[in-house]
């Protein structure tokens, strides 16, 4: 029997990794955008594939300086990765304009990407802004009905809502009102709030609200967490579980990643968390 032969006879394959697609910034600092979703599928035994919105020049202080990336070309980038690779989830960060917005929204539609976490990423851990204020109307128009959940923190929320939110007894009803807003369910998080219990919410349409918390744990090592969440809820996703258990194993997993990481050295400002402290095997689906 000759090679050719035994090629032929090869059974097709039917397995694939499970495909995340991060549409998001890069941290030049490693510790927060692309570079964090990358971390945190591995770490989870997903395969992780970008699409670059913007280019940032920052490090654990602050952000220097932001470019973006031409809408033309992030649209190449997305078509390319799709239309070969396939996705099993998508996670949305860093979309710093309004055709930058246009374009993820386009094709969110035209692909039918399943199982979108939208980060609605619009203030860095320094407190630079990352997004203009034009898009931020276009983001809820065009992308909140179409993501499967969205992730805001406090400082974002409080941006959409036009107001404060100022205690743990807020959480549910501003989340609510994020969920009005358009969105099909709302994790709200309220790391921001003092006081040594941590808080956030999920919420969505005729369901109970599940609240989580946990104790706070003292870390300046904090930088990316964010999105480090919302990447590890697309993995979970995509590798079976609904919403709430997705939320849930996140959720453990960053709490696992700020505590590895707390006492260790990165920069003078908000490090990194430890991504990889309990890595998974590459899983496989099909």
């Amino acid at each position: 029997m000759n090679s050719m032969t035994k090629a032929k006879q090869t059974p097709p394959h039917t397995a694939h990794y499970p495909r995340i697609f991060s549409i998001a910034g890069s941290d030049s600092g490693g510790g927060a955008g692309i570079q964090a979703d990358l971390k945190t599928f591995s770490a989870l035994g997903c395969f992780g594939m970008t699409a670059i919105t913007a280019i940032t020049a920052q490090n654990t202080v602050g952000v220097r300086a932001i470019h973006g990336v031409p809408p033309e070309m992030l649209k190449a980038q997305i078509q390319t990765v799709v239309e070969d690779i396939g996705v099993d989830a998508v996670k949305i960060g860093m979309l710093h304009s309004a055709e930058v917005v246009q374009v993820v929204a386009w094709a969110i539609r035209h692909y039918r990407l399943p199982n979108v976490v939208l980060d609605p990423v619009m203030v860095a851990t320094s407190g630079d802004a990352l997004i203009t204020r034009d898009a931020v109307k276009v983001l809820v128009d065009e992308l909140f009905g179409l993501a499967s959940v969205i992730t805001p923190n406090l400082d974002e929320a409080e941006l959409l809502l036009n107001r404060k939110i100022t205690g743990i007894e807020e959480l549910e009803t501003a989340a609510q009102e994020l969920l009005a807003m358009g969105a099909q369910a709302v994790l709200l998080k309220g790391g921001h709030l003092q006081g040594n219990e941590v808080v956030d919410v999920l919420v969505q349409p005729r369901q109970a609200t599940l609240r989580l918390s946990s104790q706070r744990i003292e870390s300046r090592n904090v930088h990316g967490t964010g999105c480090t969440l919302s990447s590890a809820i697309a993995a979970h996703l995509a590798l079976g579980l609904d919403l709430a258990q997705a939320v849930t194993q996140a959720r453990s997993y960053v709490l696992g990643a700020i505590a590895a990481g707390a006492g260790v050295h990165t920069g003078e400002g908000h490090g990194p968390l430890n991504h990889g402290y309990a890595p998974r095997p590459m899983q496989t689906l099909g």
